[in-house]
């Protein structure tokens, strides 16, 4: 049970200002718990948003506003006069391209998050070109590029939300429960090779971010809208590009729709299809084994990348890693409505918040091929408590908030980090931070592999030797 004083604690001061970009669904429930944990004057915070955003919260809290649209040709002179050495960028935004934001807040010296990394309008799903280049893959390399030189400047937190971002924290933390509950001594893990060395000797062969979201409300989705209980275009956006995952080294089944893209770490693939159209076999405590979308999310890419081990330049160890994502039931019937339209968005969309009755979220890590069996560690969080802890937010936005949080506090006390993703800030501190938003925190080991879900009806290719290959978790 969370104590009152949990939710009453400033975790960090900002002596600057804080610019919020954009205002959609996940700007306007982090808000409220900005205001509540970080000891800063709200009279110093801007939300820079669309002329179409819904600013009622914004308004309800003081803050300044700003309507206008960020482009690429207009976003340094729009963000002059509102953000400036000292300052925290949050970006919040759909559309705006994460790594010119991240150049700019370097030259000025301000801090900068975001939840994931954004190109200009055109640049994402729907700009035209090979897949590679419309993949997470693809925008990762760029700022890590822009990176090399540039570790000692003011920090900036790529994908830190809650999948991109608290996820990562969330591995580390199933990593060392495992290896506690075998009696494996874990010693101080330093580097991103000592993460590496602790997953293999765990024999952890797949990590799914396994999420199965059961909120429901009473008005149920009609013909020619798309229900979410998160952003809709977000959403969109993210499930047409190729469905990725990071590309693990017990694989022994090539998918034959499958391709390398030939540049950058190599951590991960890509399928020549979107994640909206691909479907693979996961499986969560309360939910069950379900099947679920392989919607591309950048820390797919790199939790991969992190837990590579290398010997001579040769990789000898690295996890499959991908999403496993069940949205809310109108979301499914959403994106089955998508499809039946080539794709073509709905002419109408409805993010459900307040109009939500029951349900919960239910986001971890689905850590397979122990000898213990299956550990899905992760938040279990649902709509009553979301209500009586946190005004605005669903479950679903509040596992994103409770990410965005740690990581803002982690940057406060951390200004000199330079350009960095999840994988590389104190995990302990963004757990720490985010777990009372969390509901139940749980860790759970089950026998359950993918071979279960396989249907003795209809022939299916499958490995019985290793049942975490990615053959048995794809649904063919």
């Amino acid at each position: 049970m969370n104590n009152a004083s949990s939710f009453d604690t400033k975790h960090a001061r900002l002596d600057g200002r804080m610019l919020i970009v954009g205002f959609g669904c996940i700007a306007s429930s982090s808000l409220p718990l900005l205001l509540r944990h970080i000891d800063m004057d709200p009279g110093a915070v801007t939300v820079l948003c669309l002329p179409t955003d819904d600013i009622a919260i914004a308004q309800e809290y003081g803050v300044a506003i700003v309507q206008e649209a960020l482009t690429e040709e207009n976003y340094r002179t729009v963000l002059q006069p509102l953000v400036g050495e000292g300052d925290f960028l949050l970006n919040l935004s759909v559309n705006v391209s994460s790594e010119a934001l991240v150049r700019y807040c370097w030259e000025c010296g301000a801090l900068y998050l975001d939840t994931s990394i954004e190109p200009w309008s055109g640049g994402g799903a729907s700009q035209k070109g090979p897949p590679s280049r419309r993949s997470n893959y693809a925008l990762r390399e760029a700022v890590l590029a822009f990176r090399l030189d540039k570790r000692d400047g003011p920090t900036a937190i790529l994908t830190q939300g809650a999948n991109p971002g608290l996820i990562s924290s969330l591995v580390k933390q199933a990593l060392v429960n495992m290896a506690t509950d075998s009696n494996m001594p874990v010693g101080r893990l330093a580097s991103f090779e000592d993460w590496a060395t602790l997953a293999q000797r765990l024999d952890i062969r797949a990590i799914h971010i396994a999420e199965h979201d059961t909120q429901i409300a009473a008005a149920r989705k009609a013909p020619n809208e798309f229900v979410n209980t998160w952003s809709v275009q977000a959403f969109i956006e993210e499930g047409l590009q190729p469905a990725e995952l990071g590309w693990g080294t017990h694989e022994r089944h090539w998918p034959a729709d499958a391709c390398r893209h030939g540049f950058g770490s190599d951590a991960a693939i890509y399928l020549t299809r979107p994640g909206l159209a691909t479907r693979v076999r996961s499986w969560t405590p309360l939910g069950g084994p379900y099947h679920g979308f392989l919607i591309t999310h950048g820390e797919s890419i790199s939790i991969a990348d992190h837990l590579t081990l290398r010997e001579n330049g040769e990789v000898v160890y690295r996890p499959t890693v991908h999403y496993a994502y069940r949205p809310c039931d109108d979301a499914v019937l959403s994106i089955d409505e998508l499809a039946g339209r080539g794709w073509v968005p709905q002419e109408r969309e409805r993010i459900l918040r307040e109009e939500i009755t029951e349900g919960i979220d239910e986001l971890g890590v689905l850590l397979m091929g122990n000898e213990r069996g299956a550990y899905w560690f992760g938040s279990q969080l649902g709509t009553e408590e979301t209500r009586r802890i946190a005004p605005h937010n669903t479950a679903t936005s509040l596992q994103v908030v409770a990410g965005i949080l740690g990581g803002i506090v982690w940057a406060l006390s951390n200004p000199r980090a330079g350009v960095i993703e999840p994988d590389d800030i104190d995990y302990e501190t963004v757990m720490r931070i985010a777990r009372p938003y969390l509901g139940e925190v749980v860790g759970v080991y089950d026998k359950w592999t993918p071979l279960t879900q396989h249907s003795r009806l209809y022939e299916e290719p499958r490995d019985d030797s290793d049942p975490w290959q990615f053959l048995n978790i794809r649904v063919a």
